[in-house]
């Protein structure tokens, strides 16, 4: 039991901070204690006071959205693409669709990719209650078995929700694409659409693989978009982009609310096909008005510092890793490529992540170190990110032949506002995370095949890939003979052998400290 959320290219956009050099997974510029329930059930509330996300819509946001949603009935001059294949791919347990994919070629056999996007930005108008609500909330927090949403549900599952065999309003790119997969040619319209199908993942990584039970049509036009999918991907790797290949999990609950376990997050080609199309549209509509001197809420990754970069260097010099300069992007993706293979190739694609910068939104700067992008924006989530609603409104006057610009210190407020409320939304997400795994551990216990990520003199901070904490080996706790810091190699040992980092060791929970949002482990041969 547990809400799903879009993925992210993974490790490049994924709106988090990587964890924290020292090994802990503490996330959040505000160190604040985990603070649960009084039992599993209550923790997300828990979470939500410690955040202070908002329980519910005030009545006045509610009447706006009742009123809004009858906005579908005007919906102005558009595009009526009602009678093309378009469809939907989500989770099984999504509950609102804002994508939707479809593909044709044009007269010279190009492909042309449609990317139709709900069409929030009618439904919400600048300066009305609803506006006014999901700028404070700016993004949508999602919490397990639980979702803060920014809009209320009578936009978000309702009129702004692609369900299929239902008119519904959208803001459709059309992206063409050479037999090489570069994007030759673009173009926007406020659409009116009707999709044909809501498909799964599992639906669509089926027909992918060479099977599936979908119709001809529909797995035809599945296969040419997993296949441009590919192709895009492959091209982006080979400009630069970082494919940093770290397991990401979900929780698994039972009724009570406790963990049962972990799941790992999927990402395979049917998951691929929807991120590559949105980052293909992501890009379109930044570089569209971006280049065209429309200032935008620009997705920001940048270079990380040059310290970080040194002591990545030195980390992976002590695991006799040789890694070259890795401020340039491409050599960065050459050099996650080499470690592929490499005995410690999850440890080191985490130490990479650790050296990265927070992607944020920034008016005044562009670029996406992580995609390889030199143009990047967010377009394809309206209904869960204010950054995304504004700039359906800047393409819409754009489009229009209207003033699409904004003013620059609104911009930049903005910007700032919505990069500190995704962070605190990765912060209430990764709490409560914590508080499952801690509640897990402190009642189970365990032994665990650890990680080491860091050595100190005093222990070894430890990941444990199982459970995806992390934690420490105090020394008093590694060995019952005398252990001593070797600062020439950068390593433990007590006289029979050593421990350094990437080192894989055998570890016993020994205390969860709710306070210090810390685990404390023991080596197994400890005693």
């Amino acid at each position: 039991m547990y809400a799903k959320r879009k993925q992210s290219p993974k490790g490049a956009d994924a709106g988090w901070r990587p964890p924290r050099a020292d090994g802990t997974s503490a996330p959040h510029r505000e160190k604040k204690a985990l603070v649960k329930g009084r039992t599993a059930k209550e923790d997300v509330l828990a979470v939500m006071r410690a955040y202070e996300l908002p329980s519910k819509f005030p009545a006045a946001v509610k009447a706006a959205a009742r009123r809004a949603a009858a906005r579908m009935q005007h919906p102005g001059k558009r595009l009526d693409l009602r009678k093309k294949f378009i469809f939907t791919c989500d989770p099984v347990t999504a509950k609102d669709y804002d994508d939707a994919l479809s593909l044709e070629t044009d007269r010279k056999g190009n492909r042309v990719l449609g990317v139709h996007i709900a069409d929030v930005s009618h439904f919400v108008t600048p300066g009305s209650p609803l506006d006014c609500e999901a700028y404070k909330r700016s993004t949508s927090v999602y919490l397990q078995n639980r979702v803060v949403p920014m809009l209320p549900e009578e936009l978000c599952n309702g009129v702004c929700s692609l369900v299929p065999n239902e008119d519904r309003l959208a803001f459709s790119a059309f992206l063409t694409f050479d037999k090489q997969g570069r994007m030759i040619a673009r173009k926007f319209a406020k659409s009116v659409i009707r999709s044909k199908a809501r498909f799964t993942y599992e639906q669509v990584m089926a027909v992918l693989a060479g099977g599936g039970k979908l119709d001809r049509r529909s797995a035809r036009v599945v296969r040419g978009i997993g296949q441009l999918a590919q192709q895009l991907r492959a091209n982006r790797f080979a400009e630069g982009a970082l494919d940093l290949d770290v397991p990401e999990t979900e929780i698994l609950l039972d009724d009570e609310g406790e963990m049962t376990g972990l799941e790992l997050r999927v990402n395979d080609e049917s998951h691929q096909m929807v991120e590559e199309c949105m980052v293909a549209a992501n890009e379109a509509v930044a570089k569209e008005l971006w280049t065209r001197g429309v200032r935008i809420l620009a997705r920001l990754h940048e270079t990380p510092d040059p310290e970080k970069l040194e002591e990545l260097r030195g980390n992976l010099g002590a695991l006799g890793v040789r890694c070259g300069d890795l401020s340039h992007g491409k050599n960065m993706a050459r050099f996650l490529a080499s470690i592929k293979t490499h005995p410690l190739a999850g440890t080191l694609a985490v130490m990479v992540l650790r050296s990265m910068k927070r992607a944020c939104y920034d008016a005044r700067k562009i670029g996406h170190f992580g995609l390889a992008k030199t143009h990047y924006a967010h377009f394809t989530s309206p209904i869960r990110r204010y950054p995304d609603l504004t700039l359906h409104r800047q393409l819409a006057a754009f489009v229009a032949g209207e003033n699409a610009k904004m003013p620059q210190n609104w911009l930049d407020r903005t910007a700032e506002h919505c990069s500190a409320k995704e962070e605190a939304a990765d912060g209430a997400e990764r709490m409560l995370d914590e508080i499952k795994k801690y509640r897990y551990l402190e009642e189970r216990g365990g032994t665990f095949d650890a990680t080491v990520g860091k050595v100190a003199p005093f222990g070894l901070f430890v990941d444990v890939p199982a459970l995806a904490v992390s934690g420490m080996v105090h020394v008093s706790r590694l060995s019952r003979r005398y252990v001593k810091f070797d600062e020439s190699t950068g390593a433990l040992g007590d006289g029979r052998r050593s421990w350094r980092l990437g080192d894989k060791i055998k570890v016993r929970v020994l205390t969860v400290d709710w306070g210090n949002r810390w685990i404390d482990f023991e080596g197994v041969d400890a005693r």
